[in-house]
């Protein structure tokens, strides 16, 4: 790629004649999310005249629409009668602005409604738009909110092989800022290219995430509106669909929002969509039917995965989104099915019932973090027939301690390893497991599992080996489902 098409210039955007903007955004029972959103977007460094926002209601219950009505009078919201998902609401948005009269808009700014915005998220977004004529779509860099410091994707690649996303610096530590908080970043210097080795101002993508994707009006009306996804890969269908028609899709270093990141979100229900629709992706954009099969077979494996561990329904979710994706069913999909969380104040309940004597927790459980390590205590000093057993691997430091503990040490070698599951199958009333660690095999161990993460907890039965042989003969009995790809 050459070095002109890379480097953008440093003169600001003229203030006095900017385009005019209809921001979108879709929402869906985050009433403080949204509100905050919104907040930030007042302090954005574009004329406020030149920019309308829009809000796509998709039928909260929280109070959502009647909460932007009273505090942003100046804020139009269409309600959806039901939720139609990011594809659904994001369509409203666009049809809506579709609508209006010609060259009203001449750019349209999706956003996610859990983020929060620079002050130059969006001149920055501008800027490149109105200095290269090639570039259709312009997205912000996304940081992660839980940790200001770190990015979580500057715009991605699709590894139309494999499946996967491939998140631009993924993960890589902004210098000097560890620490700060979020509020004094938002308003502070925000170009990426001082701080980033190997930074230039913005740079050629497959995909930009929706969380802040600017797009230019009158080529979006010629893609037309997103797939029925409902949710997730939606966006990236749409930037690969620009792509295709000739346009560039890039990523701002200097254009700056703040998402939750993903592992702070346990996905349950989701994987479903996130199944089902990158194969609706890739068969639409150049995947051929041998890894359209490869792909297949790497979720029906996932779904034994989930079974392993302990979570059948969300086994069960992998497989339909194969049946599905075959079918050639879209959309949203009423799955009522996966049991649900409840938050981790609730713990102490559980560590107090009866029928649960002998409790295992293993070194991948961190209950500081989780903050169930204060109801652990209390229960233990109520209950002096409850045992608290700790499992260690070999050269791993105990860092949790509550009364009647026990240490186990987990033997390093493989064989031995299966010697412990073997031989301690079901021995545990109730085994902890982390959401974002689980220990496949430990499963074995509890007659119940409760997994965990940093917000809530599931209470659900322990793996058993006939449960992993149903679900082994039930792979082996999907993988017919391939032969339909053509």
């Amino acid at each position: 790629m050459a070095s002109e098409q890379l480097v953008a210039s440093n003169a600001p955007l003229d203030m006095t004649h900017c385009p005019r903007v209809l921001a979108i955004i879709v929402t869906w029972n985050k009433k403080r999310f949204v509100l905050d959103l919104l907040k930030s977007l007042d302090a954005l460094d574009y004329p406020p005249d030149t920019i309308d926002i829009l809000v796509v209601d998709n039928a909260s219950s929280d109070g959502t629409a009647e909460a932007i009505a009273s505090g942003f009078s100046d804020v139009r919201i269409i309600r959806n009668e039901r939720n139609l998902g990011g594809s659904g609401g994001f369509n409203t948005g666009l049809s809506w602005a579709f609508q209006q009269s010609d060259k009203h808009y001449k750019y349209l700014w999706l956003l996610d409604n859990d983020v929060l915005v620079h002050c130059k998220a969006l001149s920055e977004l501008i800027t490149i738009l109105e200095k290269k004529e090639d570039v259709a779509i312009a997205g912000s860099t996304m940081m992660q909110m839980d940790f200001p410091w770190r990015i979580n994707e500057m715009g991605g690649f699709v590894d139309r092989g494999r499946g996967v996303l491939i998140l631009n610096r993924h993960m890589e530590e902004v210098p000097g800022w560890r620490g700060r908080p979020l509020n004094e970043l938002l308003g502070g210097e925000c170009d990426l290219t001082n701080r980033l080795m190997g930074c230039r101002p913005y740079m050629d993508t497959d995909y930009v995430a929706a969380a802040s994707l600017l797009v230019r009006a009158d080529v979006a009306e010629e893609a037309g509106l997103w797939k029925d996804f409902f949710i997730h890969f939606d966006d990236v269908e749409w930037c690969l669909r620009i792509g295709r028609m000739g346009w560039r899709v890039v990523t701002s270093a200097r254009s700056i929002i703040w998402h939750l990141s993903a592992v702070a979100k346990v996905p349950t229900w989701v994987l479903y969509y996130n199944n089902r629709n990158v194969l609706y992706m890739l068969k639409e954009h150049g995947a051929d039917s041998a890894a359209i099969r490869r792909i297949m077979r790497r979720i029906l494996i996932k779904s034994v995965y989930y079974s392993i561990i302990g979570k059948p329904d969300l086994g069960r979710l992998h497989v339909e989104s194969v049946q599905d994706f075959l079918a050639g069913r879209k959309g949203r999909k009423d799955i009522s099915s996966i049991l649900p969380y409840r938050a981790n104040r609730d713990a102490e309940d559980i560590f107090l019932d009866p029928s649960i004597q002998r409790i295992l927790i293993p070194w991948s459980v961190n209950l500081q973090a989780t903050g169930l390590q204060e109801s652990l205590v209390r229960a233990a000093k109520k209950r002096t027939d409850l045992e608290v057993h700790f499992l260690m691997s070999d050269g791993r430091e105990q860092t949790c301690m509550v009364l009647l503990q026990k240490s186990v040490i987990l033997p390093e070698m493989k064989p031995m390893r299966w010697y412990y599951y073997l031989r301690y199958s079901r021995q545990y009333d109730l085994l902890l497991q982390s959401d974002y660690m689980p220990l496949i095999c430990l499963s074995f161990i509890g007659k119940e599992i409760m997994f965990v993460n940093d917000e809530g907890f599931c209470r659900r039965s322990g793996t058993t080996w006939k449960g992993l042989i149903s679900s082994l003969f039930e792979f082996v009995s999907n993988l017919r489902l391939l032969r339909n790809v053509q």
